[in-house]
């Protein structure tokens, strides 16, 4: 089972984000499930949401403690929430940042990881050029495609032209296809996850 904990605040688009990532899998014929934890429900609050994508059933509904993705959809939270808290030595991590990891001082992580595994893209920027509005969630989506090959692209696209309908599904889709490009060029595997 691959658990992806996803990050950000309020009107990023973080449960949409959940939501998209387990269409996107469930299209491609696994299970998955998508949820939401909320604090404070305001815009800029503090929000998490969680995914599950498996080849069984899935039968557990708690939050996810031990993630083998986190994705980080402002670098805002790095230095405020313990948003790799639990992460699984040799996962995956997806920072909605221009500054490299190095940058943004997750050395540790990095070690933690794997140099292939930690990954930042400006999403925010990718958002605003293709989309006219900061929104990094799709644009991650793409990325996260790229980075862990857990979903396809298309799959993704397919369910952002779902989701979204005309000109802001292609510019979504334009966004995300972008994110993918830049994290194409890591080849990299999914971590085993014990007793799987």
């Amino acid at each position: 089972m691959l658990q992806i904990r996803i990050h950000g605040r309020g009107g990023q688009g973080v449960v949409t984000a959940a939501e998209l990532l387990s269409v996107a899998a469930f299209d491609e014929g696994r299970h998955a499930q998508a949820f939401p934890s909320f604090g404070s429900e305001r815009t800029g609050a503090p929000v998490v949401s969680f995914c599950r994508i498996d080849d069984e059933p899935i039968r557990t509904r708690e939050p996810i403690t031990s993630p083998d993705v986190a994705i980080v959809q402002d670098a805002t939270l790095l230095r405020q929430v313990e948003v790799f808290e639990g992460l699984r030595r040799g996962g995956f991590v997806l920072v909605n940042s221009s500054r490299t990891a190095a940058e943004l001082g997750l050395e540790s992580l990095v070690a933690h990881c794997g140099d292939d595994h930690v990954v930042t893209v400006p999403a925010t920027e990718l958002g605003l050029a293709h989309i006219g509005r900061p929104l990094p969630n799709v644009v991650l989506l793409g990325a996260f495609a790229a980075l862990t090959g857990a979903v396809s692209l298309s799959s993704v696209l397919a369910c952002v032209a779902e989701r979204f309908e005309g000109p802001v599904a292609a510019a979504n889709a334009a966004a995300a296809t972008a994110a993918h490009a830049l994290v194409a060029h890591r080849p990299v595997e999914l971590p085993a996850r014990a007793g799987a």
